[in-house]
């Protein structure tokens, strides 16, 4: 942490205040001219008590700017506020589970009847929505676990067939900057014993092949463990990171979910934009309804799964999961948690699992009160970014509240002229979605993206004349960090964060052969591992695989590079090609 804001952003939030001008703008500049940051996040805006879309915007752009901003140094114990939301998780399944089960053990009584029947037809509606089993396994393989072709042979991601797959992040056993796709095949791998069927498949790809030419052995671990991520100034996010062959199938499986929620017409591609037109119209309408769930991933309790998944889903999706979490503790130690939910983020297959589970709650909600539900169409679902028909709202909310889930109050919205969804904010149609400043800006890159950030803020709707000559002296404030030559690299919104967003006439432009250039501010130098650091099996599985390098690969990967996450170093100015 640091002992206060940078003068730069001081500056652009104090800025920001006198422009807009809001009901609470003096109460955010005094505590943050008096460096008052836990009296800052205690403001809080609610659009349900405003009748005005730019008079909330007016206060929450101004209450929001530093909300997230992770360097901002209060007193609250962030990394303590993830442990604790775990337990507080932990301790809502156990009791979904208890509710639970006696419908799985076919235990309940006579007056849990009407509750059966409903269960009955989320499972059925939950079958509709991704099908009663997983892509076929051929004959002579476990029937529970589905042939998983080598990621390094051609075709293996082909329509309708399964293959394992490598995520962007750590693992169990590869930390750090380690944790590019040959670092992964480099390590021991790591896998619990609920998931050793699994080695079968595992053992006809190329990564095996690798691990066994060094004579390495699989790691058996117990389960995964805590860490916590980024996320805003009043707590980090609590993620669990599972053994590299439980999650090299766990996202396998995630596809699988995916093309198959795809096929009943939910495209998780393109739903959050989808998502943010409806919240918008709903919020002109007031026809729809948006709910946002709390701690959803960690409150999909295991009882739940087991009650409503297929079978033959539910067997391959058990054994791939990890029953225990290693937690830290207040002496710098670890200790075991046997696990209450049924997956967690950092589960390869846990978005795609919940959204199918809530969008078959909401559909036999519809059923149930005598509506066809119509995938994205009547009803929308984003993970917990849920959106229904306003008259069917609470009723989605007991279901959800039976299985064990918790609306976010001050996030879900039944009535009023205010929609939030999917990171769109809408207030009678207009947009009134506030800029966080989440990192401390330290080199250029970092103000522009700031500047863009406010500038993003105007948008186009009727306030915008308005709204932009508030949001106009915060502006100049976050451009007054950069060089002179830097500023005038400016240009369109559709090259994100290369240049500076402002109207064409500033724009510095040349041409050549017909061709428009833009001066742009863009990434240079970048952080790249040889391949050389690499033994010759994972040289070829890499090959196989298609990792990007920055060489041919008929030149043999000899001498090539392979680019690791969060990778460029360095920035400078050039141009590229705009029309």
């Amino acid at each position: 942490m640091i002992p206060s804001l940078s003068h730069e952003v001081k500056s652009v939030a104090l800025a920001l205040c006198d422009g807009l001008s809001g009901a609470l703008s003096e109460q955010v500049k005094a505590c943050i001219q008096e460096g008052r940051w836990d009296d800052l996040i205690k403001i809080e805006v609610d659009p349900r008590n405003y009748s005005h879309p730019e008079s909330y915007f007016s206060d929450v752009a101004c209450t929001s700017f530093l909300r997230k901003y992770e360097p901002l140094p209060t007193s609250i114990d962030r990394e303590q506020v993830a442990i604790d939301g775990f337990y507080e998780a932990e301790m809502s399944c156990y009791r979904t589970n208890q509710r639970l089960l006696p419908f799985i053990y076919n235990t309940y009584g006579a007056e849990d009847e009407a509750l059966w029947e409903f269960i009955l037809l989320v499972r059925k509606e939950l079958e509709k929505l991704i099908g009663d089993r997983p892509p076929s396994s051929p004959a002579g393989v476990h029937n529970h676990v589905p042939w998983m072709r080598s990621p390094f042979e051609v075709g293996a991601f082909e329509e309708g067939g399964m293959a394992g797959r490598f995520g962007p992040g750590s693992t169990y056993g590869d930390r750090g900057c380690l944790t590019t796709i040959p670092d992964k095949m480099s390590s021991s791998p790591t896998i619990t014993r609920g998931a050793w069927s699994f080695l079968v498949p595992w053992s006809g790809t190329l990564w095996a092949k690798a691990v066994a030419s060094r004579g390495e052995s699989i790691e058996f671990v117990r389960g995964n463990r805590f860490t916590t991520v980024d996320k805003d100034c009043t707590k980090r996010r609590g993620i669990c990171i599972g053994p590299s062959i439980n999650l090299f199938f766990q996202l396998a499986y995630g596809q699988a979910l995916k093309r198959r929620l795809k096929s009943s017409g939910l495209n998780l591609e393109t739903a959050p934009e989808l998502h943010k037109l409806v919240a918008c119209e709903a919020s002109i309408t007031g026809k729809r309804a948006t709910i946002d769930l709390s701690q959803a991933s960690d409150n999909q309790s295991s009882s739940l799964v087991r009650l409503l998944l297929p079978p033959k889903w539910y067997e391959p999706l058990s054994d791939l999961r990890e029953t225990v979490t290693e937690m830290p503790t207040a002496e710098g130690k670890t200790k075991t948690i046997v696990l209450e939910k049924f997956s967690a983020m950092g589960n390869g297959y846990t978005f795609e699992l919940e959204t199918a589970i809530f969008l078959a709650i909401c559909n036999a909600v519809y059923v149930t009160r005598g509506y066809t539900p119509h995938v994205s169409k009547n009803v929308f679902v984003f993970g917990d970014d849920i959106i229904v028909e306003t008259e069917l709202a609470a009723d989605v909310i007991a279901a959800l509240r039976f299985f064990g889930f918790k609306p976010n109050e001050k996030k879900t919205f039944l009535s009023g002229p205010f929609r939030e969804s999917c990171g769109g904010d809408y207030f009678e149609g207009v947009d009134v979605r506030p800029y966080f400043q989440k990192e401390l800006p330290s080199e250029p890159q970092h103000y522009i993206a700031m500047a863009n950030g406010l500038r993003r803020m105007v948008r186009e709707n009727r306030f915008a004349g308005v709204r932009g000559r508030g949001i106009h002296r915060a502006w100049f404030r976050a451009l007054d960090a950069l060089p002179s030559d830097i500023k005038r690299c400016r240009g369109p919104q559709s090259l994100g964060d290369l240049v500076i967003h402002d109207e064409p006439e500033f724009w510095t432009t040349r041409t050549r052969s017909s061709v428009r250039y833009l001066r742009v501010y863009r990434p240079a130098t970048f952080k790249q591992v040889s391949w050389d650091h690499f033994d010759s099996e994972v040289l070829l599985a890499g090959a196989c695989y298609g990792i990007p390098s920055n060489v041919p690969q008929a030149q043999a990967w000899s001498g090539g590079f392979v680019t690791p996450r969060d990778a460029v170093t360095g920035y400078k100015q050039g141009w590229v090609k705009f029309s």
